[in-house]
């Protein structure tokens, strides 16, 4: 399936809205109701939209720690890959995780109830002995921008 100008519309709208009724959405994409519908179910079965999510206001849950942390393999084989990342999946503070070019080999990012959770989670990955050489953290003070929408016109290229 190839985008147009209008399903890059749709998705941005969705992805700003997920609850946005099919009327609205039609009205801000210039469709009718109809045509936007089967082009948003088209868009589901091809896999350009994944799911639905709710955006949580962690803050309002309670005191909560950001971290960022740098980490090193000591070896660089596919089966030490493998091993860092089926140890690393199972840990829900683990919000996102991604192997990178540079001086270091992932970059991983935390959320917990504060320091002492976090650094037992890393004392805990270093006893596992699953190839860590060194980590650096990155304790967030505060995130002045944080987007929950992707550029999408800016990232798809026109053919």
């Amino acid at each position: 399936m190839k985008l147009d100008k209008i399903d890059i519309r749709i998705l941005s709208e969705l992805q700003k809205n997920g609850r946005i009724t099919n009327v609205e959405l039609a009205d801000l994409v210039h469709l009718s109701p109809s045509p936007c519908l089967m082009r948003v179910k088209k868009l589901q079965a091809e896999g350009y939209i994944s799911g639905y999510s709710a955006q949580i206001n962690v803050a309002k849950l309670g005191a909560s720690l950001t971290v960022f942390t740098e980490i090193t393999l000591r070896n660089h084989r596919q089966v030490d890959f493998a091993r860092f990342l089926s140890a690393i999946e199972k840990i829900d503070s683990v919000i996102e995780c991604h192997l990178v070019s540079g001086g270091y080999d992932y970059l991983v990012k935390f959320m917990t109830a504060g320091i002492t959770e976090y650094q037992t989670i890393m004392e805990d990955l270093i006893e596992m002995e699953i190839g860590i050489d060194k980590y650096f953290s990155f304790v967030i003070l505060k995130s002045p921008i944080v987007k929950s929408h992707l550029p999408l016109e800016a990232i798809v290229a026109e053919h």
